[in-house]
């Protein structure tokens, strides 16, 4: 896992990698510069357009002026540096940087507090103002200057972090942020990057090393870690020889209404092909014959409307229950009597979450382990209003807690709040998933993997993981505009067996 730095233990990390590699603060941040310039000259190879570097006077000042001076000996001709002197404190390292830089031919110009904005030419803009350390909204000059800046036409790139943005912590809706068509971070993303609460600053972000400490930075301990593919691939077990499928588990699915049977379809559709040993879905009786020509491979337990199922409790593994399950008094009845019988872990979904929202003391009967896998309106019905993602990620950790439970809290990096008390989140999946039915697909994966016998916090993350690699290698190599679920539950086999090759 890539440990997530809230700003302080960045600061905490630098300072060690100084003290330990060592090397001095000017020579990490000339590399860091250079991390950026190597991706920044294959992005932008036009060496003739013209590019504008803003810097303030602190670090991150220190990296703009360190990246203009790069980029010159690099040969870009139609370079210019302004330097926002909206504060009489200047960093050691900037001073170095400004010295350096004033040796060459590059036009410096100074921009001076309460003093007017020349027009900007460039078609390329620099942001390398403010840094990760800043912790309170922007007023005057740099809130004037950030709002020029957003004014323009031109591309910004900013250096580790968008100016006015903040690393960690909430960010208010009417924060005045440099908007970003690319940042290019240092070391891993910032917390917030991953937040939807960065979707109009940030359009798309690039990590860049810059060779910090690595057993430091693991020893920091963050609750806050990014999922990569080494991490499923070493969670992710290859079927073995004289195994059966009794070796994989047994799942049961509950959902589906006559009107809603699509989301009992997809939910179990998915937990088979991801490879529960045996799928049985309890369904309304209006609902075999789809399920029949559908999945032949996945049994039947049927529901009649004002009778309760007759259910064997004790011959699964995993229960996923909700999608497409409805609100009426049996669907509530049949969650009730779930948590009642079923001491293994369950995933709960869709409509068994705004169930549970309305009846809160059943959340306090859901086994350990369990797994709930809400957006975010019904996230908020079962544990509140919030005003931002920094307040529902700090809820779902909780929570996760206190229920010793897991909360796999849906969205483009969903977040998977675990009952260990960390945070993870996903680095699969893409806007082309956006369509009904997915969450479905993440909820049979899941109860999938719980059946198979995988740890529920390794379930989650893996089951998170493949949902959006298979939406990946559908969408991405060709470009693709929208991918169904059904498309995407076909493909996790696929999936799967490229992770374990």
């Amino acid at each position: 896992m890539l440990p997530l730095l809230t700003a302080q233990q960045i600061r905490q990390a630098d300072a060690y990698t100084i003290a330990n590699e060592p090397i001095s603060s000017v020579d990490l941040m000339e590399r860091a510069s250079k991390a950026f310039v190597g991706w920044f000259v294959n992005h932008f190879p036009d060496k003739k357009q013209g590019i504008a570097v803003y810097c303030g006077t602190g670090n991150n000042g220190g990296d703009g002026l360190a990246i203009a001076r790069i980029l010159f000996e690099h040969g870009y001709v139609n370079l210019n540096v302004k330097v926002a002197r909206y504060a009489e404190k200047t960093t050691p390292d900037f001073d170095v940087n400004l010295q350096r830089l004033q040796k060459s031919a590059i036009n410096i110009l100074e921009l001076l507090p309460g003093v007017d904005f020349a027009g900007e030419t460039a078609s390329v803009i620099i942001d390398a103002l403010l840094g990760s350390g800043l912790n309170k909204p922007l007023k005057g000059d740099y809130e004037r200057l950030a709002k020029f800046i957003n004014s323009l036409s031109a591309n910004v790139v900013a250096v580790d972090i968008p100016t006015g943005f903040f690393a960690d912590g909430e960010i208010t809706p009417d924060a005045t942020v440099i908007k970003a068509d690319v940042v290019i971070t240092f070391q891993q993303p910032k917390i917030n990057f991953l937040l939807p609460e960065s979707a109009p600053y940030i359009h798309c972000w690039k990590a860049v090393n810059i060779g910090l400490d690595e057993k430091f930075t693991n020893s920091l301990n963050s609750p806050y870690q990014f999922v990569e593919e080494k991490d499923a691939k070493a969670i992710i077990k290859p079927r073995t020889q004289f195994s059966n499928k009794g070796t994989y588990g047994h799942a049961l699915i509950i959902a589906g209404e006559p009107e809603t049977m699509g989301a009992a379809l997809l939910s179990a559709s998915a937990c088979l092909f991801t490879g529960a040993g045996l799928t049985t879905a309890c369904i309304p009786q209006s609902g075999l014959v789809a399920l029949n020509s559908a999945q032949p491979e996945i049994m039947a337990i049927i529901r009649e409307e004002n009778q309760a199922p007759k259910i064997d409790w004790d011959k699964y593994n995993a229960i996923g229950i909700g999608p497409g399950l409805g609100k009426k008094d049996n669907a509530l009845k049949l969650l009730a009597e779930t948590l009642e019988h079923f001491n293994k872990p369950i995933v709960v979904d869709a409509d068994a979450l705004n169930l549970l929202a309305e009846t809160p003391h059943l959340l306090n009967k859901l086994p350990a382990g369990s797994v709930l896998t809400p957006h975010m309106k019904e996230f908020d019905r079962l544990f509140g209003q919030h005003a931002n993602w920094w307040q529902r990620m700090q809820t779902a950790s909780a929570k996760a807690a206190e229920l010793n439970i897991n909360i796999i809290l849906k969205n483009d990096y969903t977040l998977i709040a675990t009952a260990k008390g960390r945070v993870y989140f996903n680095s699969t999946g893409n806007p082309a998933m956006a369509t009904g039915g997915m969450g479905d697909v993440l909820t049979g994966i899941v109860t999938s993997l719980l059946a198979q016998k995988y740890q529920p916090e390794d379930a989650c993350i893996l089951g998170v993981y493949i949902h959006g690699k298979a939406g990946d290698d559908l969408a991405l190599p060709n470009r693709a505009n929208v991918v169904m679920p059904t498309q995407v539950i076909q493909r996790l086999p696929a999936t799967m067996s490229k992770l374990m090759a």
